[in-house]
This record gives structure tokens, sequence and C-alpha cells, in this order.
């Protein structure tokens, strides 16, 4: 990336965060934006003109940014939010109906590369993800929102579950996780009916963590997300992966699963900084290793 659109990229993100961010994530599209600050990924949808409709190049963009997100040690925690008054109002079918969205080269049961979609991508993650939802997320941009492991709304966000009134169903996610997060009776009846929820609706039925003032959203996602930072990483992630795949274990598979990975913890740097901030009465400092 060139210094200038380096220097645009950081100037536009600290505008939309908050936070001066020391390094820019090269996406390979302006409609995606991603920078670290510290051991913070903040990733951005970024067609605010468009409402952050997802486009072919952003859907592959985002992929591409998450799994490299997982793998660098840099980062601990990822936030994911969408730029102007929109999280993400879903596929741009606007686009499609063209010829130029996200199915513009693809057709049938090609239209998503199901291995590598950002949905998958991110349920595969072991970094812990949080979704600032700072405006209406419809959709593919609900299920994108409910893949993450928390999300923070602003007192304008709002969940599209209209799934039953444009003829589909949620296919990116979200009748896997609508029953795992609210309950079979609640999620039926938040699929069925094809409402718009609310931010405090949506807090009711579970659907997001908290409710924060929109001009407090990104403060509030940052201040979650340090806390989570300076935990250990490999612990965070480990317990992360645990709990994922014991949604389809027995207790004690589980049990035996996580014993296995709790050994090479017992091993790490990080176990041997936790105790010795705790007897010394201090922070620890985690190095992730």
């Amino acid at each position: 990336m060139q210094r200038s659109a380096r220097d645009d990229t950081l100037n536009l993100l600290k505008n939309l965060t908050g936070r001066k961010l020391q390094t820019v994530y090269d996406t390979g599209t302006d409609e995606l934006l991603a920078g670290l600050d510290g051991n913070i990924l903040t990733v951005t949808l970024n067609r605010p003109d468009r409402m952050n409709a997802i486009s072919g190049p952003m859907l592959n963009a985002l992929a591409k940014t998450l799994q490299q997100a997982n793998i660098d040690p840099q980062v601990r925690v990822v936030v994911l939010t969408g730029a102007g008054r929109g999280f993400c109002a879903g596929l741009d079918l606007k686009a499609e109906t063209s010829g130029d969205g996200v199915g513009s080269a693809l057709r049938g049961y090609q239209l998503f590369d199901l291995h590598n979609s950002p949905p998958i991508v991110i349920n595969r993650m072991d970094k812990p993800i949080i979704c600032a939802l700072n405006g209406a997320a419809a959709g593919y941009g609900m299920d994108l929102a409910l893949g993450c492991d928390i999300r923070i709304a602003s007192e304008n966000a709002k969940m599209g579950a209209v799934f039953a009134r444009r003829g589909v169903l949620p296919e990116s996610g979200g009748c896997w996780y609508l029953p795992r997060l609210l309950g079979w009776a609640k999620a039926a009846e938040v699929a069925f009916l094809g409402d718009v929820l609310d931010a405090q609706k949506s807090l009711e039925v579970g659907l997001v963590n908290r409710v924060v003032k929109h001009e407090d959203l990104m403060a509030e996602t940052m201040k979650m997300a340090t806390q989570i930072a300076n935990n250990a990483p490999l612990s965070v992630q480990s317990t992360k992966r645990m709990m994922r795949l014991g949604m389809d274990e027995t207790f004690e598979t589980a049990v035996d699963h996580i014993f296995l990975q709790l050994l090479p913890l017992f091993q790490s740097q990080d176990f041997k900084e936790g105790l010795a901030a705790f007897a010394e009465r201090r922070e620890p400092q985690f190095k992730g290793r």
C-alpha cells in the first residue's frame, strides 16, 4: 500500500474508531478497511453509500483479512463494524440485478464458496470477535453479526430478521446461531415473523450483549476489547475453541478435550507469568507464548 493511501486509511479509521491506529492491513479494496492498534484489529465495512451492502470484492477481502488476523500473533481481538449509518444491509441485491454483485461470475450453487466465506471463517476463528453494531444489520449482515462472539449495539442499531419476507432463509449462519443463542421458541419467533428489531428489543431477546449510546459505541467496544486483549491470548483462544467444539460434544468428551488443551497451557510462559503476577500482586504482562 502506498504511503498516501496508507495515511488516508489511517485517518479514516481514526475518525471511525476514535483511536490512532499504528498499522494498516492491506485488504486489497477500499470497501474494507482494517487497522491494528496494539493487539486490537478493527475491521470496517466501508460502503456507507450502500449501507455497507456486501459486494464481491468486500466479501473476498473480509474472508482473507479475518484468516490473516487469526494467524497473526500481534492480533488478540478483532472488532468488526461498519462505516456510516449502517452496519451491513446484506448482500448487494441491486448490484446482483445488474450483474455486478457477489454472484456476477457465479450462479446457482456456486454463488458462495462455503469453505472460505466470511461466516465459515468467523466460526472457525480462535481469536475473539466483537461486533460494534453501529446501525442496521439485515440479511447477510445480521448473520455476520450473529457469528461474532460478542455484540455491542448502538442505540441506533437494528436487527433485520426479514428473510421470510424476502422468500429466502438465514443462509449464512442464522439458522444455526439463532436457536443456540435464543433457544428454539424465541428463535422461531424471530425467524418466522420477519420483523425488524430495534436495539432494545434485540437486547431483550438476547441478540446483543448490551446497548450503549451511539456516540459511546466505539469507546465502549474498545474498552471491552482492551480488557480481553490484556488477558493471556493462548488462554482466551483455547477457551473459545473448547466452547465452540463443546457445542457438539457430550459433557464427558468435552472434559477430556479440555484437559488435553490444558496441558500445553501449563507449559506456557504466560501461565508462569500469571502465577508470578498473582503472587506479586501486580498486573500480568502476557506475551502469547
